[in-house]
């Protein structure tokens, strides 16, 4: 889908503040509250806009202990592939998975409490999962860029 600079700026705006009303979008981008309306409805039904989210702030809920865990599978057969995607999806501490190349399988974004937290999280779930070669886990020492906006 082409987008044009309305577009664009369209949706840095909702990137920034998706709570924006159509009023407060129209005179930023000089439109008509309608053409605001039907513009975000067109990206919404061209799947560009798949959903609007509420950005929690890990340290207020206590889940900012960052830990990147790296996952390399016993045998990478569709069987192993499938069922291990199917209960990491299941885990509430996996934020972020990635199917990778290299040396490791797949990525995982973890947010716990501590390292204490991440030790049971280790033990009683990840660990439990069939399939699992290898793990090899690293810890976030300070976060340099995090950001849910997408440069269009």
């Amino acid at each position: 889908m082409g987008f044009d600079t309305i577009d664009k700026n369209l949706l840095e705006l909702l990137q920034n503040d998706s709570k924006q009303t159509n009023k407060e979008l129209s005179n930023k981008l000089i439109l008509s509250i309608t053409a605001v309306y039907e513009r975000i409805k067109k990206l919404e039904k061209a799947g560009v806009i798949e959903k609007y989210v509420a950005l929690v702030n890990k340290e207020k809920v206590q889940k900012d202990f960052v830990v990147f865990c790296q996952i390399k599978l016993v045998k990478h057969s569709q069987d192993y592939v499938v069922k291990f995607e199917k209960e990491v999806r299941n885990l509430d501490e996996v934020v972020e998975c990635y199917h990778i190349s290299g040396d490791y399988d797949y990525l995982l974004k973890v947010l716990v409490e501590d390292m204490q937290a991440f030790r049971k999280f280790m033990v009683e779930k990840l660990t439990t999962i069939d399939h699992i070669g290898s793990t090899h886990s690293t810890f976030m020492i300070n976060e340099v860029k995090h950001t849910t906006a997408i440069s269009i």
